[in-house]
């Protein structure tokens, strides 16, 4: 019977994890929980990372406490990074991915760079946070001759447990620096960042490592008894993916919380221009697989409409505001959840409504009313998703697995299986610390075989929801009609790159 402890570093709050592996199945146990704030500094959004590593290494002690670790390991979200200088310090906390000083990146560094050339490197979808691009947005700044290494997050918790300094493939894949199908830094991405911007890759960049890696042990003095750290799936969708209880490979996925990844595991890169048209991605996952997936907003609209609302002294939870969506009609209302302007924080009802309105629907200023509106335009988007994919790579699945926080959305759920007119199944919920256990204690030798073999495991440990496609009686022309809805009078097209 092995203990593993899972560190499971979200955007609004992070957990520890004990996982203890017997009989075929393993065993959770949240220990340790806390929020995740970003700070507001002078010069823009940063994670506060003097104040994450506390809680980390106070929630490993306790995971620890409870009896012998067999190991630990991080996954967090990806793009962000931390500088460190020959000292090994932080040079400043990490940027936040929403901090608007990338906004403009993109359209700077394609001035040098095609996109397509960039989407045969590295496969990405472009977003403005990628790394690549906060690493343009940054270029003009003169303690870059200070940088030693730069460490993705989970990397750096890594770096701070153990003191090796190293960068696993899943997080690095979604920095925009690699090569996707070699599974190695771009040296044409990176001498671009050097001779055009002064950057001083690719010496700053560590040497890469596959899931499964012991990274080290961690530091003298910082635990009662010291305990291996291992790269796991750090980039917290690769952990989340390979928790996806699938029996074979015909499936697909949604990962739902903050963000939604929606998408399908291939064994090789999709870098056609037409994946790269429709902003598709290509992560790396652990066993040689990709991610082919679309980034989809997510949660964080509903999250940031319920801040918003108790800041003027309506306070509903969330299982209260889709309680009241759910006695509305479906599909009266959707927008472009993926648009632009939802990224950052701020007045989110306020910036719904005004999408709304620019193809042509009068949304109402109630928490009922726009939740539905949130829900509905998540499973349009979903629909979407899937639909794109399986026509990029030829794919067919039978099944639609649905993982993370979504899964306890059972209006979201039902609503996703009628959009996608298929079998979807829900759960795990805590999908990424799942992946991230499965990991190590496949490294120790607690379980063997392939990733449909982890799979099992998760199957027999998990209580899944399966839902289909009938049930509130939305026929495919309701949703070919709100998509057309969405298409007359868009208000304002997406940057084309």
């Amino acid at each position: 019977m092995g203990r593993y402890a899972a560190v499971d570093l979200g955007a609004s709050s992070g957990r520890v994890i004990v996982g203890t592996v017997q009989n075929g199945k393993v065993h959770l146990q949240e220990v340790a929980r806390f929020p995740n704030n970003p700070l507001e500094l002078e010069d823009g959004l940063h994670w506060d990372s003097v104040g994450l590593r506390g809680q980390v290494e106070a929630g490993l002690a306790l995971a620890a406490a409870g009896g012998g670790l067999v190991s630990a390991g991080v996954d967090s979200w990806g793009v962000d990074y931390g500088r460190l200088d020959a000292a090994g310090e932080l040079l400043e906390p990490p940027f936040h991915y929403r901090d608007r000083r990338t906004d403009q990146a993109p359209e700077a560094f394609f001035q040098g760079f095609s996109a397509a050339e960039l989407y045969r490197e590295n496969g990405l979808q472009v977003q403005p946070f990628n790394t690549v691009f906060q690493f343009t947005a940054a270029a003009g700044d003169p303690r870059w001759a200070e940088v030693v290494d730069v460490l993705l997050l989970p990397d750096l918790f890594n770096y701070w447990l153990t003191g090796q300094r190293l960068a696993e493939v899943t997080t690095a894949s979604t920095s925009g620096l690699l090569q996707i199908a070699r599974r190695d830094w771009s040296s044409a991405v990176a001498d671009h960042l050097h001779q055009v911007y002064g950057l001083p890759t690719p010496r700053v960049l560590p040497r890469l490592v596959e899931p499964g890696t012991v990274v080290g042990t961690t530091r003298t003095g910082l635990f009662a008894r010291p305990f291996p750290v291992v790269a796991v799936g750090e980039h917290d969708t690769a952990s989340a993916v390979l928790a996806v209880p699938a029996a074979d490979p015909d499936f697909a996925y949604i990962s739902s919380g903050t963000w939604s990844l929606v998408g399908l595991e291939l064994e090789a890169p999709v870098l056609s221009e037409s994946a790269r048209r429709a902003n598709f991605t290509n992560e790396l996952g652990p066993d040689g697989t990709v991610r082919f997936l679309k980034n989809v907003m997510g949660l964080w609209v509903l999250n940031e409409c319920l801040r918003r609302w108790r800041e003027r002294g309506r306070r509903l939870t969330v299982a209260q505001a889709l309680e009241a969506a759910a006695r509305l009609p479906a599909l009266a209302y959707v927008v472009d959840i993926d648009d632009e302007r939802l990224l950052p924080p701020g007045d989110m009802p306020a910036r719904l409504r005004q999408l709304a309105a620019e193809t042509g629907q009068q949304l109402p200023d109630d928490p009922a009313t726009i939740t539905r509106c949130v829900v509905d335009s998540l499973a349009l988007a979903y629909r979407a998703g899937l639909r794109q994919a399986c026509d990029l790579s030829g794919r067919r699945p039978t099944a639609v697995h649905l993982v993370g926080g979504g899964c306890h959305n059972q209006l979201l759920c039902q609503l996703t299986a009628e959009a996608v007119g298929c079998r979807l199944v829900a759960g795990p919920v805590e999908a990424a610390a799942l992946g991230n256990l499965l990991i190590q204690a496949r490294a120790a030798g607690d379980l063997t075989g392939d990733r449909f073999d982890l799979r099992r495991v998760v199957a027999a440990s998990t209580e899944l929801v399966e839902y289909r496609p009938g049930k509130l009686g939305l026929g495919e022309d309701r949703w070919a009609a709100a998509e057309a809805r969405l298409e007359r009078g868009r208000g304002r097209e997406k940057a084309q790159w």
